[in-house]
């Protein structure tokens, strides 16, 4: 096999600049016996981690929330360390890698969306479309990988990083906010009465913020590759 040409990393979310000066300083700690593949599971364990967080929380006590946000700081840790521990150690695996990173980054999602559907806490069909939707995204940045050799990690200034923040956070607001967290309204989706709790509003705000990304990102691609390979 041939060796793959790279894509140029494409990085331009809030919190990139501080983020890449914490992994770089993480990775120049790790012991020797600290590997890339070793810090990919600790990644797919915290994902395991906000799952069971999310459906303790909402069959057992809503503190359980916090076991979930700890997930969400044992993922970051684990998914975004393994390939700057590659590159500051100068073992970079290009193919492997990108295999392995994308085909986990994909089981961790499943795991984390499913845990929050049967934690009760949200419909289950609100967390599989958003689910969906991402993965839609994922798949978008793959083609472009491999077609315009752009690897783009964000949109709109947010990645997998702000997100995870701003789960953190929404789950430290159910925690503390009791009106919040037991608030709950009726709404006409056809032609049937859902209860959506303030998380069901929330999770559907964010749904449609993706949606609108992924429709947005198709056109410019799309208007992209047209002038990269016009009508003949």
């Amino acid at each position: 096999m041939s060796k793959r040409e790279e894509s140029v990393r494409i990085q331009t979310s809030l919190l990139n600049g501080v983020e890449k000066k914490v992994l770089v300083w993480l990775a120049e700690r790790q012991p020797a016996w600290m590997t890339s593949d070793i810090l990919t599971v600790i990644g797919t364990l915290g994902a395991v981690v906000v799952a069971a967080g999310f459906i303790l929380a909402g069959t057992q006590n809503i503190n359980w929330l916090w076991f979930s946000s700890l997930g969400f700081v044992i993922n970051w840790y684990g998914d975004s360390l393994d390939g700057t521990l590659a590159r500051v150690r100068n073992k970079q695996r290009p193919v492997y890698g990108y295999y392995l990173d994308h085909t986990v980054d994909a089981i961790n999602e499943v795991i984390m969306f499913l845990g929050a559907g049967l934690s009760g806490l949200v419909h289950i069909e609100i967390a599989l479309l958003i689910l969906v939707v991402y993965l839609m995204l994922t798949i978008n940045v793959s083609v472009n990988a491999h077609l315009k050799k752009e690897f783009c990690l964000t949109y709109a200034k947010m990645g997998p990083t702000e997100f995870r923040i701003i789960m953190i956070l929404i789950n430290t607001v159910l925690i503390y906010a009791g009106p919040v967290r037991e608030f709950s309204t009726t709404v006409a989706l056809g032609g049937k009465s859902v209860v959506m709790s303030a998380l069901d509003l929330a999770a559907s705000v964010i749904l449609l913020v993706l949606i609108l990304i992924y429709v947005v990102t198709v056109i410019k691609d799309a208007r992209d590759y047209d002038k990269i390979d016009p009508m003949p």
